[in-house]
């Protein structure tokens, strides 16, 4: 095995009426003698009333910080902006109003993205848990913060309930999920689309939208990443986030994924082992609705194949019998693909053959895996398939080419130091493009970050997913969070569509970022 096994714990309305009654101007005065009165001009008149629409735009401070909190132990960056700054700024407790430290402001540049004057505030060195803001002169002050031991925890047990708020056809009671408690839904039998004749049970797996639509392809990308977070950093995920299974036996990840699994078994065609794609709702005039199945795709067979492997090797330790019909299930959809060649990507057989080979050491899997390799100068890793496949080729019991393992690691360190650099030299720390709407492309580089960290343990690679982290928590230009009811300004109030935990594939490359810092935190408090 490749992997090191290692232990991770990871305007007033004054002024504004002021300013209308300047803007109007005043009533001539009135010189005549009194009793002289003039016929007065009639007044025209649309006989519309006034109208008037000031839009005054949103103020956003000009010291950004991460609006959960810092860990104790991390690094503690504060990003200024503007062109004119004071030397200083100062450490403020929230309830007392007490100024705790004071710290330096360091210029830092122009950042032409934004077109911003950024400079930075380190107070890495006060460790004193609280709650916080940072107050400067001419620019004022942030919002508030707190700094403790695990600022996270309560974020990532949010990230990881996600997907229970997310069940179809199950009852939510109030006791587990809140105001997000419903009864049980979609439970009725869902018609084939090319075949409206033949109704089957299409209940269960994740809702991916608000219309309770799920998708094949989408549930096998996230749990990918969860089994991979798992993988990983097993240590810090329990059998006690409260969901239904909690208490258990069992790590509430798996059980969480194993809903997910159940829903994609049913979605396998029984005779030929091809995998339909997704259940769409149309809903009618009168509110009922129809739930329909979709067609089959390659790709979401492939996608399939790769997804039960993977998840039966690593669930066999709990279920030995489901895990055998989950990877009975993978081989079927494999051994289906192989009918259509041509309809389905070489990446994406090379991530399944991977999964497949470590789960039953077929050498005909391996050599799938090989050929794949071999023909590859460098394994393109920004591709999810290819990324999943070499890191399980690089950490399975199975044999495998060690000139084949050194040509990944490599490639792997070789992008990997590539995102590093161009985080650490960006003004915010990340590479945020000018709108803030390429989150998905900094979780798909931070996963790929937490990966490399694990294989090698290097600080610098920590310190660039903090940095995401509290990019994500609003250390950012748009000071916006985009995690589910954390920080002052949410994402929320701005655009309901960015939101990371609102998307189920999202959601979980951000928990693999987080397992990661989660690791390292609790490793931290170890040694202390």
């Amino acid at each position: 095995m490749i992997f090191n096994k290692k232990k991770r714990y990871f305007c007033s309305l004054s002024a504004i009426l002021a300013v209308v009654g300047l803007l109007s101007g005043c009533a001539e005065l009135d010189t005549s003698p009194a009793g002289n009165v003039e016929q007065e001009e009639e007044i025209v008149s649309l006989g519309l009333p006034p109208e008037f629409n000031y839009e005054v735009p949103v103020s956003l401070p000009d010291i950004m910080i991460d609006q959960v909190g810092y860990a104790q132990g991390s690094n503690k960056i504060a990003v200024f902006r503007g062109e004119i700054l004071p030397d200083t700024y100062d450490l403020v407790e929230s309830e007392t109003g007490e100024v705790v430290y004071t710290g330096t402001i360091k210029k830092k540049g122009y950042n032409f993205l934004t077109g911003e004057n950024i400079s930075y505030g380190d107070f890495t060195d006060f460790t004193e848990p609280g709650t916080y803001y940072l107050q400067a002169d001419i620019i004022g002050r942030s919002y508030s913060f707190m700094i403790s031991d695990n600022p996270y925890s309560e974020i990532f047990i949010a990230a990881m309930k996600r997907y229970y708020y997310s069940r179809c056809g199950l009852t939510l009671s109030s006791e587990l999920a809140g105001d997000k408690a419903h009864n049980a839904c979609h439970t009725n039998t869902a018609l084939l689309k090319e075949d409206t004749t033949i109704a089957l049970d299409a209940a269960g797996g994740w809702h991916i939208d608000e219309n309770g639509q799920r998708d094949v392809i989408k549930g096998c990308q996230a749990i990918n990443n969860l089994l991979l977070a798992y993988e990983l950093y097993g240590s810090v995920f329990t059998d006690e986030t409260g969901i239904p299974e909690s208490g258990n036996g069992i790590p509430d990840v798996m059980d969480e994924v194993k809903y997910e699994i159940d829903w994609l078994l049913k979605m396998q065609d029984a005779e030929s082992g091809a995998v339909y794609s997704a259940v769409s709702i149309i809903n009618n005039a009168d509110n009922a609705y129809q739930m329909y199945i979709e067609s089959v795709t390659m790709e979401a067979t492939i996608q399939f194949a790769a997804t039960m492997a993977k998840f039966s090797y690593l669930y066999q330790s709990y279920d030995v019998d489901y895990a055998t019909q989950c990877l009975r299930a993978a081989d079927r959809a494999y051994r289906y693909v192989e009918k259509y060649p041509a309809d389905v990507s070489e990446e994406s057989c090379f991530f399944a053959a991977a999964e497949l080979y470590r789960a039953t050491g077929n050498y005909a899997y391996r050599n799938v895996v090989h050929q794949y390799l071999e023909k590859e100068e460098k394994a393109n890793i920004s591709n999810d398939y290819v990324f999943w496949g070499c890191v399980t080729y690089l950490s399975t019991k199975q044999r495998v080419d060690v000139n084949l393992c050194e040509k990944v690691i490599k490639g792997l360190l070789s992008d990997v130091e590539n995102i590093s650099f161009a985080s650490k030299n960006s003004k915010y720390l990340t590479e945020g493009n000018q709108d803030q709407n390429n989150n998905r492309e900094l979780l798909q580089k931070m996963v790929r970050l937490a990966v490399v960290d694990h294989i090698i343990t290097n600080h610098e690679y920590m310190t660039v997913l903090e940095n995401h982290l509290h990019y994500f928590l609003g250390r950012n230009a748009l000071s916006i969070s985009y995690i589910d009811d954390a920080g002052d300004r949410n994402y929320k109030t701005v655009d309901e569509k960015t939101g990371i935990m609102q998307q189920i594939d999202s959601n979980a490359e951000l928990i693999v970022m987080l397992s990661a810092i989660e690791a390292d935190l609790a490793e931290t408090l170890e040694r202390q």
